[in-house]
């Protein structure tokens, strides 16, 4: 029988962190919570539970590579021959039966190093931002490219590849997964609840800043694995720029000589953009409404996303450390 661990990591998660612990104690041989620097109360909290805790050292930046490393880690301390590990984020709920279903698509494939499932916000209707982050965790299940903060991974191949990047403030798991497909290893996303999560993104400037996270990522992931032939996020970080920063450029320096021609071809050009998206979305099978929402966000978020490519640049020709950008504030115990 194969041994699990679950690494738990989080930053003021309040009660939900209690219901992320509850929903995977019992249900595994050993569980740990890594946390960076909370004041809420939350390692009190695991510790309560009889969870493993790891108290992150506040004197070196965090982030959630450099949580889930230390969990990782000790986790092997404390069980030597544990052989899948799932990670899961302190805002999420772990579906029942979800670690039996990761664990049977490990066991049948050898080459198979991460299963992941299906994410699905908790309370959509609590704002739009959330339904957003809804519609974006339904992605196509099969053979895929790269999981996110909720997966199970196979211990031998994390051990391989040195585990997580610490110095990555966002994006993490898909440079993670690159090195684990250079090294032959497969990602597996599976028809198959796996986590309920809460974004708690209630407005604007909320989502802003997530947008900003993202940009920043796309752009540290093409600067590190963007050569042929992985081309990480290359095309996502050429869309910012053409989107963010050429097109709008161009349309208005030549708006004078074109007698504003080219302001109206510019949002021409965002319209069609606009409805590529929705098409594509449309093949979820969501509602029109919520189609028309995530497309004309999908739009608006080039604008955040320009800012955080441009931070990550300036932040690496300056040499200067890149901090995480946080969009969450503290939750409720």
């Amino acid at each position: 029988m194969n041994s699990i661990g679950v690494v738990v990591i989080g930053r003021n998660e309040g009660k939900r962190l209690k219901e992320c612990l509850l929903s995977v104690i019992g249900e595994s041989k050993t569980v740990v919570y890594v946390d960076s620097g909370s004041t809420d109360g939350s390692v009190e909290l695991a510790i309560s539970l009889g969870v493993n805790v790891v108290e992150l050292d506040l004197s070196v930046p965090f982030t959630a590579a450099r949580a889930r490393n230390a969990g990782f880690e000790y986790l092997l301390e404390v069980e030597h021959k544990v052989d899948f590990v799932q990670f899961v984020d302190g805002d999420c709920l772990v579906a029942k039966g979800w670690l039996e279903k990761a664990t049977t698509i490990l066991n049948a494939e050898p080459e198979v190093v991460v299963v992941c499932g299906r994410r699905r916000e908790e309370f959509p209707a609590n704002s739009i931002y959330n339904r957003l982050c809804d519609i974006e965790w339904d992605t196509p299940v099969g053979e895929a490219k790269a999981c996110g903060g909720d997966a199970m991974m196979r211990v031998s191949a994390l051990k391989q590849v040195g585990g997580f990047n610490p110095t990555l403030i966002a994006g993490e798991e898909p440079e993670l997964c690159v090195r684990l497909r250079q090294a032959g290893g497969k990602i597996m996303r599976i028809d198959a609840e796996m986590t309920l999560h809460d974004a708690q993104i209630m407005h604007l400037k909320q989502w802003w800043k997530r947008s900003i996270r993202n940009g920043h990522a796309y752009a540290e992931g093409a600067f590190m694995h963007g050569r042929p032939p992985e081309k990480h996020w290359v095309r996502e970080s050429r869309r910012i720029w053409v989107w963010g920063l050429i097109l709008p450029f161009l349309a208005i320096a030549s708006a004078w000589v074109t007698k504003g021609i080219s302001i109206i071809l510019l949002f021409l050009a965002y319209s069609l953009l606009f409805f590529r998206v929705y098409k594509y979305v449309k093949t979820k099978e969501i509602t029109s409404s919520d189609a028309l929402l995530y497309s004309l966000f999908c739009v608006l978020d080039k604008f955040p996303g320009l800012i955080g490519q441009i931070k990550f640049h300036l932040s690496r020709l300056l040499g200067k450390k890149r901090t995480i950008v946080e969009y969450k504030s503290a939750s409720v115990s």
